[in-house]
């Protein structure tokens, strides 16, 4: 029988009221003043903003003193990155936005919680199937109470999902001569609450991001080098969420398809 924590608890119920008070009610029902556009392929909705506003007040009511890293609030101030450093929550508060302005699934909410650079517990919210996958480090990765080993699709050649969207037109070239020959490409699912999962659950092998993000990572990574897969940088490093500037990153069912995609990527 599955049990989560007070906090594991706790976190979900915060979840799961922000989106059925702001999220779900909204659902294919956004109207065409929710939505703004922060950049080429970067909506916002007024949704983002409710649940970030929502999850900052909980979560500075939950454990006060600790900073909060909010996406909404980094894009009105940049300066809240200098936090990623410190501890301090970090929030994914629509994490597909794009999928959910087009009324379409998946879409989540992640939260991480992370200490001098590094995320040490994260929570990935489906607020559709009410799916927790959730992990603190050192503990194991767990989909609601239910600890998990991640594992491969079994599929020869393995199942890679690459988002192509901000690549250089040298990048996708790679992809094509490099990577294309050897795998089953997949599209992702531009909601990286649901990418991880994917990752783990038998359902991708391998995917790899251009924009490492922390309230899209931050947990995700975490979760799964906790079930045993292995998400790092391109060289080998340890993701690190304070250090936002840096690209690529990929992620895996195992080490062993990790290093052979790398391999691949970096001949």
């Amino acid at each position: 029988m599955s049990e989560l924590s007070a906090l594991d608890a706790e976190i979900r119920d915060l979840m799961r009221f922000a989106a059925r008070g702001s999220m779900l009610p909204r659902f294919q029902a956004l109207a065409d003043d929710e939505i703004e556009m922060k950049g080429v392929d970067d909506p916002v909705t007024v949704v983002d903003r409710e649940v970030e506003a929502f999850l900052t007040e909980a979560l500075t009511k939950l454990s006060p003193g600790v900073a909060i890293v909010g996406e909404e609030a980094v894009a009105e101030d940049k300066s809240v990155l200098d936090h990623l450093s410190e501890q301090c929550w970090i929030i994914d508060p629509l994490d597909g936005t794009a999928n959910f302005t087009e009324g379409k699934e998946p879409f989540g909410i992640i939260i991480a919680l992370a200490d001098g650079g590094k995320a040490v517990a994260g929570w990935m919210y489906d607020p559709i199937t009410d799916r927790l996958c959730h992990t603190k480090a050192g503990e194991g990765a767990f989909v609601n109470g239910e600890r998990i080993t991640a594992k491969t699709t079994g599929q020869t050649p393995p199942i890679t999902a690459i988002a192509r969207t901000f690549l250089t037109e040298e990048q996708n070239a790679m992809v094509d001569a490099k990577i294309a020959p050897h795998y089953s490409l997949v599209d992702i699912p531009r909601c990286a609450a649901e990418q991880y999962p994917r990752l783990a659950l038998g359902i991708n092998d391998v995917s790899s991001f251009k924009r490492t993000l922390a309230w899209d990572h931050a947990a995700g990574v975490l979760w799964l080098n906790e079930a045993g897969g292995k998400a790092a940088r391109l060289d080998g490093s340890e993701y690190r969420v304070d250090e936002h500037g840096l690209p690529g990153l990929v992620g895996a069912s195992c080490p062993k398809i990790w290093d052979e995609f790398v391999a691949r990527v970096l001949k």
